[in-house]
């Protein structure tokens, strides 16, 4: 697991997993809305996302965070050695995002640019949902059954499997600690 690509539906826990991710392996996290995004929320210019995503994608480790845009999304899942894909019930999704929703005007979301505008963003997500869950889950299904015999897949379709998912690592991590030590 050396170059990991975080995927799925607005709302997920993908932010606080690639986070969690992060810290237990050590390798570096790549936010994509806080590329894409400047604090406050305006979005950066095309070509100057472009060229950061490319960057990233040209080092040999990475945690990659997000959806960025189209033209970015399926070279990152092509070049990513490991694939967590986070396929949430619909009705999990928009729970999570109203969720955010209510605590982002207390606490600024995970992963979300400084000063980014909470209400705008959050109905933004709302729209999204559904888009998402329409157009591009079916396709990331199809891209994660395609390449499983040449990449780490982690399709997590429950809460209780990213829980899951993130104890094993631990528990993996502390076993390789033991065995160096």
């Amino acid at each position: 697991m050396n170059k990991v690509a975080v995927f799925g539906n607005t709302g997920g826990g993908k932010s606080t997993l690639s986070k969690k991710l992060s810290e237990m392996t050590g390798l570096p996290l790549h936010v994509l809305d806080k590329i894409k995004y400047e604090p406050g929320g305006a979005e950066v210019a095309y070509e100057d996302y472009q060229r950061i995503h490319q960057q990233i994608l040209a080092t040999d480790q990475w945690i990659i965070d997000g959806f960025g845009c189209m033209e970015t999304l399926w070279p990152r899942l092509n070049a990513a050695d490991s694939l967590i894909f986070v396929d949430l019930p619909l009705h999990v999704h928009f729970w999570w995002v109203t969720k955010r929703l209510i605590t982002g005007q207390f606490n600024p979301p995970e992963g979300w640019p400084e000063n980014s505008p909470i209400l705008k963003s959050s109905l933004n997500s709302y729209h999204t949902l559904w888009r998402c869950h329409k157009y591009l889950t079916p396709k990331y299904r199809d891209y994660v059954q395609q390449v499983q015999n040449t990449k780490h897949i982690y399709h997590l379709r429950a809460s209780e499997q990213i829980a899951q998912f993130l104890k094993s690592l631990e528990n993996k991590t502390a076993l390789q600690k033991d065995i160096s030590a």
